[in-house]
């Protein structure tokens, strides 16, 4: 038996999206049904001071770079500069589209 849906349990990837191989590189994250603009895909990625960088999700990990982009980051969280990232879509994303994001707009210092 499964337990009841409760949104405080962490699951990797919505049920929208699922991962295959890319095109672009390696593999990435795909549409497997139409999804909405402005559709919040969940958290991406965690700035920790500590570390001095960011730990990405399944999602932050899978999402290839395009300069022209379905996808930006939304910060969530601001906290004692610790930050929460999720990713938001900025078009409606079709079945079998590959979801990305631009690395150079993001906000994000993948130096």
């Amino acid at each position: 038996m499964y337990p009841v849906y409760n949104k405080f349990y962490y699951k990797p990837l919505p049920d929208c999206i699922e991962v295959q191989k890319s095109p672009i590189e390696g593999f990435g994250l795909f549409a497997i049904e139409d999804i909405n603009e402005e559709f919040d895909l969940g958290m991406s990625h965690i700035k920790i001071p500590i570390i001095q960088g960011y730990v990405r999700t399944s999602i932050g990990g899978f999402l290839n770079h395009s300069e022209e982009s379905n996808c930006y980051l939304s910060e969530e969280l601001d906290w004692d500069d610790y930050r929460v990232y999720n990713v938001v879509t900025s078009k409606k994303i079709s079945v079998g589209e590959e979801l990305t994001l631009n690395y150079h707009t993001d906000g994000l210092n993948y130096g």
